[in-house]
């Protein structure tokens, strides 16, 4: 089957979305399947077999200038125009703009796919190919509506909530597209429940499909380093966690000695960097960016613990990639992380998310008891290679494919209509 996967910004370290990217077009790939990965900036991490169509954007977030005003000779037609004004106008435009420019190219060549394989942008030039005839399965591994909340009650001024509800004003525009998708894909039960809450999707109209763990997450070929903790997170973002997590090792820090490594780059002289000077944990608090896999991998194997304090998590990719890699867990109450981790506690400790105090003690616990790390670590391992493949995500993504196919080629044999957009685009 000839599949273009669609994803707005796909490099592996911008988050999960990227890893999903990766694995599941080298897997299809696998498979039999001709894979044509469409992407914005920054474009992602492939697999040898797996095609990279570039889908440039005007990058008004690269670094090292982030919301940059690009020189005027850069403005190609209106779809840069409407990028610049919707940045100018503090509002997050990637997924819309994406979506108008990867419709545009397709639309070109209706021919060359059999599928379209949406990776949350939910923009609407998906709903322009849908319309155009081609099939489309959408992957939403969780509403952003959770993202806006949790920023927005962490917001301490009123000018800060109202540019939030700016940048985050592209979710009414998901919620229609997502209304509209024939065959929806989520990570977990959790997400599923979330997205039908959240956006109004018809739940018969989704299948939950967990994702998977590379095998270079496996367990330490050495000796754990002696009080460290380790956690893969995003440090300035509200939602994931790490204040909690860093004033819960500042209260580790005064009764042992113990060391926290951030697999993030925090803002420079952000609030998470503020945050660690004032709880004076300068020298025992790491954070690391841009690790290859077989370095992060090693870096978790290395931790004696490894915590997911987030807020909420509609999958929670690290979460497994510390049970592969034997690590025992302490992990938030919340979301899709019980789901993922079983609810017999036999691979992770749950804590109460955003309680410092629940997660300090608990974290001081497992460090004291090494005989439960290891036995914690063991069932993990065993967990994450049990219920977590990536073959198996591109098995039953296939099955999605094929079946949008079949619908699609029963309505057009009906004279039924494709899909369009909402008239209150």
């Amino acid at each position: 089957m000839r599949v273009a996967l669609l994803s707005y910004r796909s490099k592996p370290h911008c988050g999960g979305q990227g890893v999903y990217v990766r694995h599941l077009s080298r897997e299809l790939v696998a498979l039999g399947h001709d894979v044509e990965v469409l992407s914005g900036q920054p474009y992602p991490v492939l697999d040898p077999g797996v095609r990279l169509t570039k889908v440039p954007s005007l990058d008004l977030y690269r670094e090292p200038d982030p919301f940059r005003t690009p020189h005027w000779r850069e403005i190609r037609d209106r779809v840069d125009l409407l990028e610049l004004a919707t940045m100018w106008t503090a509002g997050f435009p990637e997924p819309r703009t994406f979506s108008l420019r990867a419709a545009r190219l397709l639309r070109q060549r209706l021919d060359d796919v059999d599928v379209i394989h949406d990776n949350q942008t939910l923009g609407y030039g998906i709903l322009d190919l849908e319309r155009a005839g081609l099939p489309v399965v959408t992957t939403i591994h969780h509403p952003i509506t959770f993202d806006r909340r949790v920023d927005l009650a962490s917001a301490t001024t009123w000018r800060r909530r109202l540019t939030l509800r700016r940048w985050y004003g592209f979710l009414r525009m998901q919620g229609r597209v997502a209304r509209r998708a024939g065959s929806v894909l989520c990570p977990s039960e959790s997400s599923a429940r979330d997205v039908v809450a959240d956006f109004g999707v018809d739940p018969r109209r989704i299948r939950v499909v967990p994702l998977g763990v590379d095998e270079v997450f496996a367990p330490p070929d050495r000796p754990r380093v002696p009080g460290r903790i380790v956690a893969m997170a995003s440090a300035d973002s509200p939602l994931k966690g790490v204040a909690t997590l860093l004033e819960a090792f500042a209260k580790l820090r005064t009764e042992r000695d113990a060391e926290l490594v951030v697999v993030s780059r925090p803002a420079p002289g952000g609030r998470t960097e503020q945050l660690v000077d004032r709880l004076a944990i300068t020298g025992s608090v790491r954070f690391l960016s841009g690790l290859p896999d077989d370095e992060l991998a090693a870096l978790v194997g290395s931790a004696e613990v490894a915590c997911v304090p987030s807020l909420y998590e509609g999958f929670s990719l690290p979460t497994v990639e510390a049970m592969a890699c034997e690590t025992p867990l302490v992990v938030s109450r919340t979301g899709a992380i019980p789901e993922v981790v079983g609810r017999d506690g036999l691979c992770a400790d749950l804590v109460t998310p955003g309680d410092a105090d629940d997660l300090a003690a608990t974290l001081a616990r497992l460090l004291d008891d090494p005989v439960r790390r290891a036995r914690m670590g063991s069932a993990g391992r065993r967990r994450a290679l049990a219920t977590f493949s990536w073959r198996a995500v591109a098995e039953a993504t296939t099955r999605a494919y094929v079946d949008a196919v079949d619908v699609r080629r029963r309505r057009d044999a009906g004279g039924g209509a494709g899909g369009g957009a909402d008239a209150d685009r």
